[in-house]
């Protein structure tokens, strides 16, 4: 029998955070970081589907005046319609849009997977400069375009199985995410209440006031959902007989999940009360590469 076990590496465990902003993901990856010895760190959630050439891909991804290589997290396994839901929101939208944005130069970072060169960063401040946002993508992204570089995409991006899925759990994440855009890229979110095909096409039957109005809007909502289905199609992603219901639903809470995050500035992430409202300084402390 071949020799299944690991090759054997140096590696240590490393226990407890440091508070250098209200990011509670931020802190407890600052000792890990400041401990690295390598040229090359991952940062990664806990909820990321690794496939077997999970670094490689990420590495392939990089290139000529990359400052950072993310990928967006695509839903996968849901079990249930609001699982089906947050697959709606994750992949035909959300991965939909990050991709375009990269295709016209303007991508951006997400935090579920970052590839980063560590001396890139360390020379800007090291992690503790992506306590400048609450959200740790939103200031990788300023800080990667300040510096002349490009946020890029990995070519087909990871899965996060879902699991089960109850309302109340996608209305308050989707709200979270949506406070955070709000304020990291306030003039960017603002379009977003139309980001969906529903409202739009209920305003279409309402002006044109008339049944060929209405006809029109579900052949514009049939149009759009059908092309949502073909991408989810070609890129391998989740589909499923129920994915029109999920659609017309994620549609129907996009207006109120954008109203929400105009409304408050106070989140809940993993038990953590976090105010999202722009800081004038989130770091206290100088920053040591060194250990």
């Amino acid at each position: 029998m071949p020799d299944r076990r690991p090759p054997a590496r140096a590696a240590r465990l490393i226990l407890g955070d440091e508070r250098v902003s209200a990011n509670p993901k931020l802190n407890n990856c600052l000792r890990g970081w400041r401990s690295a010895a390598h040229d090359w760190v991952v940062l990664a959630d806990s909820n990321v589907a690794m496939p077997p050439d999970y670094l490689q891909r990420l590495q392939a991804a990089w290139r000529g005046g990359t400052g950072l290589v993310c990928s967006t997290p695509v839903g996968a396994r849901p079990d249930g319609l609001m699982a089906e839901v947050e697959c709606a929101f994750l992949n035909t939208l959300q991965a939909r849009w990050q991709y375009a944005a990269e295709a016209f130069g303007l991508g951006f970072a997400q935090g579920k997977s970052m590839l980063w060169h560590k001396a890139f960063l360390d020379q800007r401040g090291g992690l503790q400069a992506l306590a400048t946002e609450i959200a740790e993508d939103a200031a990788a992204t300023k800080l990667v375009r300040a510096a002349g570089r490009r946020v890029h995409l990995v070519a087909s991006p990871f899965e996060q199985p879902l699991g089960r899925r109850g309302f109340a759990e996608v209305w308050a994440r989707q709200l979270r995410w949506a406070r955070l855009r709000r304020v990291t890229f306030p003039l960017f979110f603002a379009p977003e209440i139309g980001s969906g095909v529903l409202l739009p096409a209920l305003l279409v039957a309402v002006w044109a006031g008339s049944l060929a109005g209405i006809a029109g809007a579900a052949g514009l909502v049939a149009l759009c959902y059908g092309a949502e289905y073909r991408l989810a199609a070609r890129a391998g992603w989740h589909r499923s007989p129920r994915m029109l219901a999920a659609f017309l639903v994620r549609d129907a809470l996009i207006p109120a999940i954008w109203l929400g995050a105009w409304v408050q500035s106070a989140i809940v992430w993993r038990g953590n009360a976090m105010d999202v409202r722009p800081r004038r300084a989130a770091v206290d402390r100088p920053y040591a590469p060194t250990a």
